[in-house]
């Protein structure tokens, strides 16, 4: 029955998009850099390959395939009314000129069109997260969660070049790849426009009723009881235009299981996500655009198998020894302890523990640009909300971790962000701009722990309840001023100052140089080299009020727990990037290689610490990162193929803020020792495959990492913080879509795919490792089957 309702409701909202007009215009928005630094294949009824590496330049031939795309755009628009071709070519304009306020000059650019996304298994019903683990040294980690070269989180999401503020959510996913015509991953030396979060900037260049008229119903389902219905539509009425999409999904896989099994327990999510792009071109020269999109999603905490709790290191319960699979009376015997004891009871089967998390983010950006002669600028007002609540099993969670905790914490971010540019003359383009962000956050938390003494032993099995509410805000500020400067023939310089100052739980700023120089050394080779400095600000909606000193003779703090509480501080780093990209073939294949080096001071990390899903930030008082990438990509005809190869080093030494989630044990190894970083993958793969024959395209994908890392556990006892790694594993991902022509109305797609095609069983997390709470293993082989009716 809620299938149906969901189905009905989409229903309704399909109908109510249908009754308003549409114009239909020609061609795909390829305007800006990123989208256009697709494989050039404009024209071609072939999906473009998968991911695209720019090199860092913006020079090369990027322009060539925007230019053809905007000719047969403008061609087919001229058949309507002279009153819609201004409008669109307005837009393409107005597009093209917002591409000339962003610069990626020196970056790492990989992007991914529409057609790239839909020609891959799973298509657009894929979570974005998985779309970007085919770009280069990007590693998978647990929760949803991805990493770019070496950091934990340190990504930055964009639409259409406006950052949206980072929230609070773990698993769920705010943006889709339905509301999008492209995607690019920027990294490396960044020029001084980007900044805060550095390690990946995601621009999402945002589908348009304009450029991308029309739309589609959809449904898809298939393994883990998933079904997802959902739809996009988009049109225009004279200078108006919107474009709207949605889906609801249901399935029992929400988080990835604890104990690798096909099924796993308790783990049902329910997620509903809906997008808005409206436009209004006031005229030739200015536009007013509106984003609008929420995300409402609610998972189950899976859990194991027939586990027993096995008490509480450092703390002597009330119950019996306990083996994890049953009990014994004592005294205990190896490594056993006595169980806790809550409220008379003492066993708990680990299959009927009940968690949950609900995670909510909202969002809108309202932009005005204007164009005019050498001048643009656009100026965007910002506003975020999001949420995230644990409930807890007040029993379960005391008797396996000491301390059962229903957690909420919001956080509400208000930003003000303007960019600008002028060509001065034929060699010099100047850019200039400021962000300004505010936030507020709430946290509150109601926890119960059970009473023990100085020596560690439970004194009453009726635990003690602590409340603790508390709310703080942040400022930052941030301004840049950089020269685009054609110094040669073929030969470009970006260079520029960043001055970032934030005010929150701690303080600071500073003032952040860049250079970046792009060299075209022959008409098929382009070579980059770049320095940035980066100044990162601890993640604010992640840092919680400090609880644990009223927890004091309790099992949440046993005896000889680290106290101490440093609030996390900025991060500064040294970053050096260089690369060099050749194409042959005429241009249908291109090779890239790309290295990188990177010294921190107070290097940002984050960890799950404890049963609430939250992640909590800390700092190294040292950091270094390296790593070295490698991409092809060939696209010919019909058939395209792509390759990615990473290595990579990440390691941290003394730990210096939020101590207490630490050993006295790990703290002091860490202050002498430098350790790799949880989240560190020493080499990655990814590569794909895609053929369309007779309105059929045949795709095939795969992925390839070393794992990530865990405890070595030494035969004295001690265990290395992050010593070793989980087991290297591959997936394989099968794909079939055909298009059927029904005549008079949209093409049927249907397709069919294969998820995990050889069941490999791989462990994503084991479950030790620095902020590394349970284990989690990767979703086991799914078959998935989906049709949409292009409206």
């Amino acid at each position: 029955m809620r299938y149906a309702n969901m189905c009905l409701t989409l229903v309704g909202l399909c109908a109510s998009l249908l009754a308003a007009p549409a114009v239909r215009a020609a061609g795909n928005d390829s305007s800006s850099s990123s989208a256009a630094a697709n494989a050039g294949q404009a024209g071609s009824p072939a999906p473009s390959a998968l991911a695209t590496n720019t090199a860092g330049s913006d020079l090369a031939d990027s322009t060539d395939s925007a230019d053809a795309a905007d000719s047969a755009g403008a061609a087919e628009a001229a058949d309507a009314s002279g009153a819609v071709q201004t409008v669109v070519v307005t837009a393409r304009r107005l597009n093209a000129a917002r591409s000339g306020i962003e610069t990626q000059t020196g970056a790492s650019t990989y992007t991914v069109d529409t057609a790239a996304i839909n020609s891959e298994p799973g298509g657009e019903n894929v979570e974005l997260n998985q779309v970007t683990l085919q770009m280069p040294d990007v590693v998978q980690d647990s929760f949803g969660q991805i990493h770019v070269r070496g950091a934990h989180n340190d990504l930055q999401y964009r639409l259409d070049g406006i950052i949206i503020p980072e929230g609070i959510s773990v698993f769920g996913q705010t943006l889709d790849p339905r509301l999008i015509s492209s995607v690019s991953m920027i990294t490396g030396a960044l020029p001084a426009e980007y900044g805060l979060d550095t390690a990946g900037i995601f621009d999402l260049t945002t589908n348009s009723g304009l450029l991308q008229p029309g739309g589609y119903v959809s449904v898809y389902g298939g393994s883990h009881d998933t079904l997802e219905p959902s739809f996009a539509y988009g049109g225009s009425a004279g200078s108006l235009s919107y474009y709207l999409s949605g889906d609801l999904l249901h399935n029992d896989l929400g988080i990835e299981a604890p104990d690798g099994s096909s099924e796993p327990l308790h783990d049902h999510s329910t997620q509903t996500h809906g997008f808005g792009f409206f436009e209004d071109i006031l005229d030739p020269e200015d536009r007013l655009s509106l984003i609008v999109g929420t995300s409402d999603d609610e998972f189950q905490i899976p859990d194991e198998h027939g586990l027993q709790p096995t008490g509480i290191a450092g703390v002597t319960g009330l119950g019996p020894c306990g083996t994890g699979t049953g009990f014994y009376a004592p005294p205990c015997t190896g490594t056993d302890m006595q169980v806790l004891e809550a409220n008379g009871q003492t066993a708990y089967l680990s299959n009927d523990l009940d968690e949950t998390q609900h995670e909510l983010t909202q969002y809108g950006i309202l932009t005005w640009q204007h164009s005019e002669g050498a001048f643009n600028i656009e100026n965007s007002f910002s506003a975020r909300y999001t949420s995230l609540h644990f409930a807890p099993d007040w029993t379960g969670d005391l008797l396996y971790n000491g301390i059962a905790q229903n957690a909420f914490k919001a956080d509400t971010a208000l930003a003000w962000q303007t960019d600008s540019s002028y060509e001065l003359n034929g060699a010099n383009t100047l850019r200039a701009g400021f962000y300004l962000q505010h936030d507020a956050s709430t946290s509150d938390t109601t926890s119960q722990a059970l009473p023990i003494d100085a020596l560690g032993l439970q004194t009453s099995d009726v635990p003690g309840t602590v409340i603790e509410n508390g709310s703080q805000s942040q400022q930052i500020e941030s301004a840049y001023v950089q020269d685009e400067w054609k110094a040669l023939t073929g030969v470009t310089v970006n260079y520029g100052l960043r001055f970032d100052h934030y005010n929150a739980y701690s303080s600071g700023s500073q003032v952040s140089p860049r250079v970046n120089v792009v060299w075209q050394a022959l008409t098929d080779t382009t070579v980059h080299a770049g320095y940035s400095r980066y100044f990162q600000p601890p993640p604010f909606e992640l840092i919680g009020t400090e609880t644990f000193k009223q927890f004091a003779e309790t099992t949440a703090v046993p005896p000889g727990t680290e106290t101490k509480d440093t609030p996390p501080v900025a991060e500064s780093d040294d970053y050096y990037d260089f690369g060099v990209e050749q194409k042959l073939l005429d241009r249908s294949l291109t090779l890239g290689v790309d290295s990188y080096y990177e010294t921190a001071r107070n290097l940002i990390d984050e960890g799950q610490f404890g049963a609430p899903i939250i992640l909590t930030p800390f700092n190294y008082r040292y950091g270094k990162i390296e790593g070295v990438e490698l991409t092809e990509n060939y696209s010919v005809s019909h058939f395209n193929v792509y390759g990615n190869l990473a290595f990579q080093s990440a390691k941290g030494k003394d730990v210096e803020s939020s101590q207490f989630n630490f050993t006295e044990q790990q703290l002091a190894y860490i202050a002498d020792n430098y350790i790799h970083l949880d989240h560190e993958e020493r080499a990655s793969a990814s590569g794909g495959v895609s053929y369309e024959w007779r309105r059929t395209t045949f795709s095939v994908d795969s992925m390839f990492g070393t794992g990530l890392r865990e405890d070595l556990a030494l035969p004295s006892g001690f265990d290395i913080p992050n010593g070793t790694h989980t087991p290297s594993y591959t997936t394989v991902n099968l794909g079939v879509v055909h298009a059927f022509d029904l005549g008079g109305s949209g093409p049927l797609k249907l397709r069919f795919d294969v998820i995990n095609l050889l069941d490999k069983v791989y462990e994503i997390r084991s479950g030790t490792g620095i902020g590394v709470f349970a284990p989690q293993y990767g979703a086991r082989r799914g078959l998935f089957a989906g049709a949409e009716w292009d409206l």
